[in-house]
């Protein structure tokens, strides 16, 4: 079928750092070496996420059909909140807040989270089979201790990251900016939505991808959404779609190509990101682009990270994982949800076909060992796409699972395949980047191998 997508520039997402075979439109990546089998333990949803209630900060309209104003310095540092000081000032670090107001603050999150912890357990229940998945859940955060505290680290006092943007009006309506070492002119850009079941969704979840994109000059905008049962898919939606404005209407302001603007999530987050594309496009297609404030025009492409786009395939899987279907209905808002969240299906409603002409090229990473959301997901909506008229395709990675493109790879340092067909593709068209990309350093391993093969195996993912 012939491609709708005349205006975009071909994606080339295939590195040569290692050799690939393909199948259709499906790419492997061989099975390494170190890899143990993995156990078939599902995280179990907790709220445990640092919940923020702010008053209004942030009243401005946005429109992607003019360029946005540029703010004072003043207000732009009312724009932003740190975490561990929820009003300090993102491009200074100075402070607004009094002690009290601090204090005031901090009580009011806690009260919040404790009331939230008691609202999920309602819905979870006491048992062994939780009990299980806590403990495995600790053992996994342990024996990755040594990155985290790396990331940790670098997380709270790189001068280059800036943490708690305000983007909207909402609890949770903040993200974290990742800079890019050089700023010798602007950079491509990736808003990214951070995975963990729709209830464990937090923006520094993202940290350790930030870090490393923007040490290739990549910047990289984690956005926060509100978590269930603080909120249902409609509010995560809601969310992504307003940080996404922000991104489209001010990155400009921080050194950022708003004619470069990548939308990527992980795991739930991919799903998010993906019914917030899909949902735009229907509303541009409807004739409704007056009333929005972002545009599809505006995203480069998308990048879908071990993400589930078919719910009707996958309530029963994640119900035998231990995510119950009453607990799912009730984080997409009930059954009749169900086809609404599903990007697949949508974009295969007849009435549908002027909003999928508008959808970017769309890439979709997955492993193949993946128990959490099977990589045929991936693949099956890619193959949907395509068959649509849109530009997409899946990348799989063979043997890796759903935590090891996006943690245990990355801690293991040097060669990453699916970090280096990531920017591969963001950098195509960038010879000056490409060359940088080639003569770019090794990165450090930040965990033992020892540590990585044991958390592999008792990972609850």
């Amino acid at each position: 079928m012939k491609m709708t997508m005349k205006s975009k520039p071909p994606i080339l997402p295939v590195t040569n750092h290692q050799p690939k075979s393909y199948l259709g439109s499906t790419m492997f990546v061989p099975r390494n070496s170190y890899e143990l089998p993995t156990s078939h333990l599902l995280i179990s949803p907790i709220e445990n996420d640092h919940i923020l209630e702010r008053k209004s900060l942030l009243s401005r309209a946005f429109s992607f059909t003019g360029k946005p104003t540029k703010p004072t310095q003043q207000q732009r540092r009312r724009r932003s909140v740190s975490d561990d000081n929820l009003l300090s000032v993102a491009n200074g670090g100075e402070e607004d807040s009094s002690l009290a107001t601090s204090v005031e603050h901090a009580a009011a999150e806690t009260y919040m989270i404790t009331r939230l912890s008691f609202k999920l357990l309602g819905y979870l229940g006491v048992g062994y089979r939780w009990i299980i998945r806590f403990f495995a859940l600790g053992c996994y955060a342990i024996l990755l201790m040594p990155g985290f505290v790396q990331v940790g680290y670098n997380y709270f006092f790189s001068s280059r990251i800036r943490r708690g943007i305000i983007y909207g009006e909402q609890p949770r309506n903040s993200l974290d900016l990742y800079l890019p070492k050089n700023n010798d002119g602007l950079k491509p850009v990736i808003a990214f939505v951070t995975g963990g079941a729709w209830i464990i969704g937090y923006k520094a979840w993202g940290s350790l991808l930030g870090q490393h994109l923007s040490d290739r000059d990549i910047m990289v905008a984690c956005i926060d959404y509100r978590n269930f049962p603080q909120g249902t898919m409609r509010d995560m939606v809601e969310d992504a779609s307003r940080g996404i404005a922000f991104i489209c209407n001010n990155i400009e302001e921080y050194g950022g190509d708003p004619r470069r603007i990548y939308l990527m999530g992980q795991s739930a987050g991919a799903h998010i990101s993906a019914c917030t594309l899909v949902e735009q496009a229907v509303k541009e297609a409807g004739g409704e682009g007056e009333c929005v404030s972002w545009s599809i025009s505006q995203i480069k492409a998308y990048f879908g990270l071990s993400g589930g786009y078919n719910l009707l395939n996958l309530v029963d899987h994640f119900h035998n994982r231990g995510l119950y279907r009453s607990i799912f209905l009730s984080i997409m808002g009930g059954e009749q949800s169900l086809r609404h969240y599903s990007p697949e299906i949508v974009v295969q409603d007849p009435n549908a076909r002027n909003a999928v002409s508008l959808l970017p090229p769309m890439i979709l990473f997955h492993g193949t060992a993946d128990y959490s959301i099977p990589s045929n997901d991936s693949v099956q909506f890619a193959e949907t796409l395509k068959g649509l008229g849109v530009e997409a395709q899946s990348i799989l990675y063979e043997g890796k699972t759903h935590t090891d493109v996006f943690l245990q790879d990355p801690m293991r340092g040097g060669n990453d395949p699916m970090f280096e067909d990531l920017v591969a593709i963001i950098h195509a068209d960038d010879e000056e980047e490409q060359a940088k990309d080639a003569m770019a350093p090794q990165r450090k391993r930040m965990v033992p191998e020892i540590l990585l093969k044991l958390a592999r195996a008792v990972s609850p993912f």
